[in-house]
């Protein structure tokens, strides 16, 4: 493998998921960050895990089916890959952390101070930061002389106003940081870097994946998100809840008999396009389901499309019309189904098909730029 970058130059890039982790090992080429090395291990603790890394051509060079236990593990065989491929250990690791709580909202070095800041905000998104955390020293004792950046999926939305970011609860709440933060934002930022000059001044994105969210944007800023406090909220999504009633919540705890962490775990992990199908998140299998006239998973993809298309409707009131609408993520780029049900009867608000487009996501380069960045500064 031709040798692309020299040693001080490189990022490595680190996006963590509930049961994967996206990597991308990049060098700042003329224009932009440019991959050396890309991959991913999916299905972490399952026995159908996976682990494949390629080569900036696209040259496959390891695949490895059979259970990963955790991400050490994937970071481990990732660390293994670079020595063997590159032979030069990167100068900078970027992290994707999903929540920073209240005090951390923009992207920045990695300090003791920073890594005690996020152990305090772990009642925030305690389903993301212990893993983040223990990913982050595992990476910090794998790579001891690289500078570790963390880059936050929320930081894209502290230009949301008070108006969306303020929720009807008591002050003292909000002051405790209890407020909409949003995510994705990492995804959203690759758009508008995507679009750069030519993004219209009212544009909505639509991530659509396992997790998914809609944001509105004025001007390349965003003024509004579905997701709220943590990941769960918002549209409905492949195994989370999204908004739910609050007496729910209620009835469930005085009924069902549920402590806090047996509802979290159904929110998150039970809910969704899961629960409405009983038992299936894949959009791809449910659509195929339906073509076998499965009436659970009918409901399910309506739900969804429905909320995605309540979403887009939203924010155009919001915005006072749209120049662009923007489909990103697994199901996003890659569903007809669902981007053609979620804008069905729309031309009525002027959203003409010439103002949607379908655009992957780029969060590990968009990473890699935040550091490249950050490692310039004084």
């Amino acid at each position: 493998m031709e040798k692309l970058a020299q040693k001080d130059d490189l990022i490595l890039v680190l996006n963590s998921g509930s049961s994967s982790l996206k990597f991308g090992v990049y060098y700042r080429g003329a224009n932009d960050e440019e991959p050396l090395l890309t991959g991913s291990a999916e299905g972490i603790g399952r026995d159908n895990g996976t682990l494949h890394i390629r080569s900036s051509s696209g040259e496959r060079l390891l695949q490895r089916d059979g259970i990963l236990e955790s991400q050490i593990d994937a970071l481990a065989a990732i660390a293994a890959a670079i020595r063997e491929h590159i032979h030069a250990s990167p100068v900078a690791v970027g992290h994707r952390v999903v929540h920073g709580g209240p005090k951390l909202r923009t992207h920045q070095l990695i300090t003791p101070q920073v890594m005690d800041e996020l152990r305090s905000a772990t009642h925030f998104a305690p389903l993301h930061i212990p893993q983040a955390l223990s990913l982050i020293a595992s990476a910090q004792s794998t790579f001891p002389e690289a500078k570790h950046f963390a880059c936050f999926d929320d930081a894209f939305h502290r230009t949301i106003p008070e108006v969306a970011s303020h929720l009807p609860l008591p002050q003292r709440y909000y002051d405790a940081g209890i407020r909409r933060y949003g995510f994705h934002g990492l995804s959203y930022e690759s758009l508008v870097h995507h679009f750069g000059d030519q993004l219209p001044e009212r544009a909505i994105f639509a991530h659509l994946g396992n997790g998914s969210s809609l944001c509105a944007l004025r001007d390349g800023v965003s003024i509004d998100t579905t997701m709220g406090l943590t990941p769960t909220g918002g549209i409905p999504m492949g195994t989370r809840c999204g908004d739910l009633d609050p007496g729910v919540f209620l009835y469930l705890l005085r009924t069902a008999k549920l402590d806090a962490d047996e509802l979290e775990d159904m929110l998150n992990h039970q809910s969704g396009l899961f629960a409405l199908s009983s038992g299936e998140s894949d959009v791809k299998t449910l659509e195929e389901r339906v073509r076998y006239n499965d009436p659970r998973a009918a409901l399910a993809l309506n739900v969804f499309a429905v909320s995605v298309r309540k979403g887009i409707g939203a924010y155009i009131a919001l915005l006072g019309g749209v120049d662009l609408l923007v489909f990103t993520g697994g199901i996003g780029e890659h569903s007809d189904h669902i981007r053609s049900a979620a804008t069905d009867g729309l031309e009525f608000l002027d959203l003409t098909a010439d103002k949607i487009q379908i655009v992957p996501a780029q969060e590990e380069q968009q990473i890699a730029r935040h550091c490249r960045t950050m490692m310039m500064q004084p």
